[in-house]
């Protein structure tokens, strides 16, 4: 059985450095350059960490991209082109 589809385990909401977000079983160790956004020390149901992640995760684009986007709308603000 596949350890993520587990209704029965404790999981984490994992957050990287992009804003990304992932499922977790709380018996493997959190991989580098991931922190703990949810599930507390012992962790939560399988169930409650979706719906976490599915309320608190609104725009799937990364970071990075949403910096540079903004970035780019800020340089060109008052720019009119035609």
């Amino acid at each position: 059985m596949n350890p993520f589809d587990d209704d029965s385990g404790r999981f984490w909401a994992l957050v990287n450095q992009e804003q990304q977000y992932s499922l977790w079983p709380t018996f493997q160790t959190v991989p580098g350059g991931w922190a703990i956004a949810f599930g507390g020390a012992e962790g939560a149901s399988r169930q409650e960490v979706l719906e976490w992640i599915e309320q608190t995760w609104t725009d799937l684009r990364p970071q990075s991209l949403r910096d540079h986007i903004a970035q780019h709308r800020a340089e060109n603000a008052g720019v009119i082109t035609g």
